[in-house]
């Protein structure tokens, strides 16, 4: 009997089944993520069905028109070895192939695949995990801020138009759309810092996600001027939601190590992040947690 792959883009009754399999490779779907993916390129996630099962997932997310961004690459277990990878790949690199970048971060075994398709390594992305529940806050955190002329803001009273700002000058592309939907997800946590002229001076948010067993909590993104600011910002969002926390922090900040070493991180993973076209000539010295591996 003959097989037939169809690749549709993702309706939302497939989230459920998206969503499962990144648990299971241990992705650590954050609550609501896939939604937010699909509600910022409608066309850009795609699910593989063999005769109307489900078997594999990808997407290929424009920001605009110079910068997109490929993840959410799954095939289903018992279907690998097959092509259907393969197909998928092809057609999220052809919905993306006129921008003049493309990026995506990839398990150290796919490097030399990636390479073959014209990406090329820019620097190495590392998740680390915090376990407790100890207390992180001290007066030193509130006397560090308030010397400096910063309030903590929480939710609803947080400016979007500063912290979009702030964002847009940090990441390879201007994420307005995006960004709003990540924020105000109900989800979690976001917290940012902001001085008495609206300026922003860092931000970050906490979220619930699936690990391979059980639950626990993702941080990104998480930007700030500072190593202690982003430190302070940590802090506090931990301190809100002990447990088992990830944030994956990007190499080529070169001040995130020493900062998360010394709360009590530890590595447990690597990715490379790696870019087809013009890489984006922005500095991520301020960037110490992306916002998630599949969106860059």
């Amino acid at each position: 009997m003959k097989t037939s792959l169809a690749i549709t883009p993702l309706e939302s009754s497939d989230i459920s089944q998206v969503t499962l399999w990144a648990r299971v490779e241990g992705f650590a779907p954050g609550v609501g993520d896939v939604d937010i993916y699909r509600h910022t390129d409608r066309q850009g996630l795609w699910l593989a069905r063999l005769d109307n099962k489900p078997v594999g997932c990808i997407s290929g997310v424009r920001y605009n028109s110079n910068y997109g961004f490929i993840g959410m690459f799954i095939v289903a277990p018992p279907y690998r070895g097959n092509g259907y990878g393969l197909a998928l790949w092809k057609h999220s690199l052809e919905y993306l192939n006129d921008l003049p970048c493309i990026g995506l971060e990839a398990a150290p075994d796919r490097i030399k695949d990636y390479s073959n398709w014209g990406f090329l390594p820019s620097s190495s992305t590392t998740r680390w995990e915090w376990k407790g529940n100890s207390n992180l806050l001290s007066e030193e955190w509130d006397l560090y801020r308030e010397r400096h002329g910063l309030q903590l803001f929480e939710g609803e009273s947080i400016s979007a138009r500063a912290v979009q700002d702030y964002d847009a000058y940090r990441e390879p592309s201007p994420r307005p759309h995006f960004l709003s939907d990540w924020l105000q997800h109900p989800a979690g946590t976001v917290l940012a810092l902001g001085d008495r002229n609206g300026q922003c001076h860092g931000f970050g948010r906490i979220r619930p996600c699936l690990l391979n067993k059980g639950k626990g909590w993702r941080i990104g993104p998480l930007l700030a001027d500072t190593p202690k600011l982003a430190e302070l910002l940590l802090r506090h969002l931990i301190n809100q939601h002990p447990g088992v926390v990830l944030i994956d922090s990007p190499g080529a900040n070169p001040y995130s190590q020493k900062l998360l070493n010394g709360i009590g991180f530890h590595s447990v993973s690597n990715t490379m992040r790696m870019y087809r076209g013009a890489q984006p000539p922005i500095s991520l010295n301020e960037v110490y947690g992306l916002a998630c591996l599949e969106l860059g």
